[in-house]
């Protein structure tokens, strides 16, 4: 699979799904992945390090994750928020469809995976999570996290996972400038080759 897939709208390789073994909050979870999608193989070192701070969650209101791939921090927040809406957008048809069927296969009601340009204007969100796709470009990233983190209910927070040679420290000092007034963040995790970024509202 070619790098860019996991960008396209329709991936060109066939759909085949797979499944894996992930861990969750202590408990195995068995999920359906697919080429055509980010980090098909495994859960992704960025992605497990991470959930590790789920339990800065939000139990309740709306919380989104950018770009769902198929679905790991979905389902993982679906699981720890049980009384939260969790709004997975991602510009991969595929992805969005895999992360509805782990969810399915979860029983889970609380999932809605939709295309970015889906989600209701006045929607504001108690938190946002995400392994953002940081090989779009600088560009292309800072235009989705700049749409996305205002809409931060007040005490709201969002938690971001960078690899530190993939421009963590300048996303975490860009993040300072170029948020509204009102916002902070700061680094509350440095683990393996990441950062968790934090960037709360006041």
């Amino acid at each position: 699979m070619a790098t860019e897939h996991y960008f396209s709208a329709t991936p060109n390789s066939s759909f085949k799904p797979k499944e894996i073994t992930i861990e969750v909050g202590g408990k195995s979870i068995s999920m359906l992945t697919a080429g055509g999608t980010f980090s098909p193989g495994a859960l992704d070192a960025g992605t497990s390090v991470l959930l590790q701070h789920l339990a800065g969650a939000p139990r309740g209101g709306d919380i989104l994750d950018i770009g769902c791939g198929w679905g790991p921090i979905t389902i993982a927040l679906a699981l720890n928020s049980p009384k939260a809406t969790i709004w997975a957008i991602d510009v991969n048809e595929r992805s969005l469809e895999l992360t509805k069927m782990n969810a399915d296969r979860l029983n889970l009601t609380n999932v809605r995976t939709c295309k970015p340009d889906e989600i209701p204007n006045e929607l504001q969100f108690t938190g946002i999570w995400s392994n953002p796709p940081i090989r779009v470009g600088k560009d292309q990233l800072h235009e989705i996290l700049i749409s996305w983190l205002p809409k931060l209910k007040p005490k709201g927070s969002a938690y971001l996972v960078v690899q530190k040679n993939l421009g963590a420290d300048s996303l975490h000092r860009w993040l300072e400038v170029e948020m509204p007034a009102g916002f902070t963040t700061e680094r509350i995790d440095t683990a393996k080759t990441y950062r968790v970024l934090r960037t709360t509202a006041k």
